[in-house]
């Protein structure tokens, strides 16, 4: 299999997709911690991440992916949402948590 076809399983199998560097407990860059807590702050408790310092061939192929040249890169319900600029932006408008309601209506407690 193809990163493209490794990336769109991910992104089709999981409703809420992070591509980051480091993990959720432990960003290793400011941008991708923003966006750990501004998904902490819409209430999404499960997501998957991918840690692209440690998948170069990720961290390329995510920006062929999505034609989006910086990370980390959200994506929701399949459809890429943004970065950490556009998610800080969402989130302060009330659209974020408007799109991320459903998912996190799904999630365990």
């Amino acid at each position: 299999m193809d990163v493209q076809q490794v990336i769109q399983q991910q992104v089709a199998g999981n409703p809420v997709v992070l591509y980051m560097k480091g993990t959720p407990q432990a960003p290793q860059c400011g941008f991708s911690q923003t966006a750990i807590q501004i998904l902490g702050a819409c209430g999404v408790k499960s997501l998957f991440t991918v840690n692209v310092l440690e998948e170069p061939e990720i961290r390329q192929g995510i920006k062929e992916y999505a034609n989006w040249p910086t990370i980390p890169q959200l994506y929701v319900n399949g459809e890429f949402v943004g970065g950490s600029d556009i998610l800080r932006e969402m989130y302060q408008a009330g659209e974020l948590q408007k799109l991320l309601e459903p998912v996190v209506a799904k999630q365990p407690a």
